[in-house]
């Protein structure tokens, strides 16, 4: 789940957005994640 806050339009520009953003990793687990990203950087490199 991403929750985005806090969007206002840019300092320098109309086309520029700010924005805050926040993402919920409870549910797969930022350490599996992690795992499963580097399996995939290392069956690449091979």
């Amino acid at each position: 789940m991403v929750y985005a806050g806090r969007l206002r339009p840019g300092l320098r520009s109309e086309c520029e957005v700010n924005l805050w953003l926040t993402l919920d990793n409870v549910r797969k687990g930022a350490a599996l994640n992690a795992v499963q990203i580097a399996e995939l950087l290392i069956k690449d490199l091979a």
